[in-house]
């Protein structure tokens, strides 16, 4: 559905999007995580093409996004919240829109409804607190009804029942058979929405994969009454260690792999036990001073 192949984007010398490559398949939810300026608008703006790439290209249904007739049938997009003339009323503003796109008016109320902001449609816009303008950005992005959505932090300003609400109207979109890419700050959700997780750091993908197997434990906590033997042993195994007390290491492999290389070094083990990361602690592992 979404092909992105070696998009980058140099802006006054500096690389702020370095070679991103990833394919979304209908029926998903990933969550496109990084620090403050690891480069996620920027990309999202190059596959919406709203940034011309200097490398690299985006594809949505096999074509870029503005080439289509009428993109909005192809992704509904929510990059800026702010964006909307504060003067007009939130059901004035997507009738107009359902008008450009040849979406009959009835639509409007539909998603208004399905956002939440029935009881809001006749305000001005310019009335509404950033939840209520988060919200009119969704529902204009589900106008159309498109298979995909793109959507930049989608649950920033919104109280934790409307936070709940988003996340229900994002996993039924994807149980649809659509497909859904959104960024956020707010990792305990993306835990509770996300099928799969990309991690930018530095202006390239660092992490890439299903979410539950993102949150497997793959390390192991290992004491010993010989250290230096049995860490030769696991990096001799290709295995990254670290001290992490006076006599226990952190071993990056499964605890019946460090066992097994326990025993074959003739090393007495104290205790072996899995080492388990939230999705918080894997992104600041992962991103660790990702400005860029």
């Amino acid at each position: 559905m979404l092909v992105t192949h070696g998009l980058t984007k140099v802006y006054d010398g500096r690389t702020v999007v370095d070679r991103v490559s990833f394919e979304l398949q209908p029926g998903t939810v990933t969550a496109f995580l990084g620090p403050n300026g690891a480069g996620k608008s920027t990309t999202l703006r190059m596959i919406c093409g709203l940034t011309e790439p200097d490398h690299g290209e985006a594809r949505i249904a096999g074509r870029r996004f503005a080439e289509w007739p009428n993109p909005s049938y192809v992704a509904g997009v929510l990059l800026d919240a702010a964006a909307v003339h504060p003067g007009r009323t939130g059901r004035g503003y997507l009738r107009t829109s359902a008008l450009v796109s040849g979406v009959p008016t009835r639509r409007v109320d539909e998603v208004l409804h399905q956002v939440g902001l029935a009881d809001a449609a006749k305000r001005r816009i310019g009335k509404y607190s950033l939840g209520m303008r988060q919200r009119l950005g969704l529902a204009h992005a589900l106008l159309t009804n498109p298979p995909m959505l793109i959507l930049d932090e989608p649950i920033n300003g919104l109280d934790p029942e409307g936070i709940r609400a988003i996340r229900q109207l994002l996993r039924d979109h994807a149980a649809r058979g659509g497909t859904v890419l959104l960024s956020s700050h707010v990792l305990s959700e993306v835990d509770q929405t996300a099928d799969r997780v990309l991690m930018i750091g530095h202006g390239r993908i660092v992490a890439d994969g299903p979410l539950r197997d993102m949150l497997s434990s793959r390390r192991t906590r290992v004491r010993t009454t010989d250290l230096a033997t049995l860490g030769n042993a696991l990096q001799q195994a290709g295995i990254r260690v670290t001290q992490v007390g006076p006599d226990e290491l952190s071993a990056e492999a499964e605890t019946a792999k460090v066992s097994e290389i326990a025993f074959a070094a003739h090393v007495q083990v104290l205790g072996l036990s899995e080492e388990h990361e939230n999705l918080e602690e894997i992104f600041f592992r992962l991103t660790s001073g990702g400005q860029g």
